[in-house]
């Protein structure tokens, strides 16, 4: 059985140790299509309320939020603090677990960069500066970034490992319409392109499941985001959370969730597909508490790793 290449083993090749991304999450960042610059109330499938980390200093500023036209951030010691108190908490407990011993800080939740450049540069230089950490992966959306930041993480790129994360989801337009995405494909591609010519490694996240998609669809999507030179890549398939736009969609019987049998069908080919050199960070995902309505066999990740297993072993692959 051959392993397929993944985010881990990359790591491990390129510094010599196991490498952990720690998962950041920093009050103040919203969306775009969340506070009305594009769009209002986030992607269908979003759950805003979901994203908020669940730390005493994060509930204090709460209503507070930056934007890239923010003139000033009044809680930007704060937020450093918010930083420091996550990582040292996350990287000693993977440390611990996993023997973890460099990292790479994650920006995870929302759009980490839409706000104010000085903000973002006083985080990301913050961030790089603790122990043992060889870089930094930044979650964000295509029409979310500036020249000057792309600039700015093209100059730590040179010394240290900058990832950007984009949610590319899907390369049709009505689907992205659909969804609330609030840009198109194009400006996906645009930023990709941008980004990897500014010599940063880019991720992209794929949503298989999507409204009215086929299976064509989804691998076509597939297929472009490859073309357009990620290094890495996330395969989400859609499911639906309670108090979204997607529920509601889901209640009134005008949108089916993806099968698992579709779904491990797709993620196989679109796998199979893949350049070698493209390397593999999430196979799936889900949601195991009350929160969920549908599918339920998103509920249980063990499960599903375990059948994804199954499916690629037919074509002597495994995960």
């Amino acid at each position: 059985m051959q392993q397929i290449y993944t985010f881990g083993s990359y790591l491990k090749n390129k510094f010599g140790v196991k490498v952990y991304k720690v998962g950041i999450n920093i009050s103040g960042f919203t969306c775009p299509n969340i506070d009305g610059t594009v769009a209002r109330g986030g992607c269908t499938f979003c759950e805003n309320d979901s994203f908020s980390a669940s730390t005493d200093e994060v509930k204090e500023l709460k209503g507070f939020h930056l934007n890239l036209d923010s003139r000033e951030n009044p809680f930007l010691e704060k937020q450093l603090k918010q930083l420091e108190l996550q990582f040292d908490a996350i990287s000693k407990r993977q440390a611990q677990e996993y023997k973890a011993e460099k990292f790479l800080v994650y920006f995870q939740s929302f759009t980490n960069t839409y706000a104010p450049f000085e903000t973002l540069k006083a985080l990301y230089d913050k961030a790089l500066s603790f122990d043992n950490v060889v870089g930094l992966s930044i979650g964000t959306r295509s029409d979310s970034i500036t020249d000057e930041t792309l600039e700015y993480l093209s100059k730590l790129a040179k010394t240290k490992e900058i990832w950007i994360e984009f949610g590319i989801q899907s390369v049709y337009d009505e689907t992205l319409e659909k969804i609330n995405r609030g840009h198109d494909a194009q400006n996906v591609k645009e930023w990709i392109i941008k980004s990897k010519d500014a010599g940063l490694n880019v991720c992209g996240h794929l949503i298989f499941g999507l409204p009215d998609e086929t299976q064509e669809m989804m691998l076509k999507t597939s297929k472009e985001a490859y073309a357009w030179g990620i290094d890495s890549v996330k395969y989400h398939p859609l499911y639906v959370v309670k108090k979204t736009a997607l529920a509601n969609d889901f209640m009134r019987g005008t949108f089916t969730p993806i099968s698992e049998e579709l779904y491990l069908d797709t993620l196989v080919k679109s796998i199979q597909m893949k350049p070698e050199n493209v390397n593999v960070q999430r196979v799936t995902a889900g949601i195991d508490d009350d929160s969920l309505l549908a599918p339920q066999w998103c509920r249980n990740k063990n499960q599903q790793v375990k059948h994804i297993n199954a499916a690629l072993k037919k074509i002597g692959l495994k995960y």
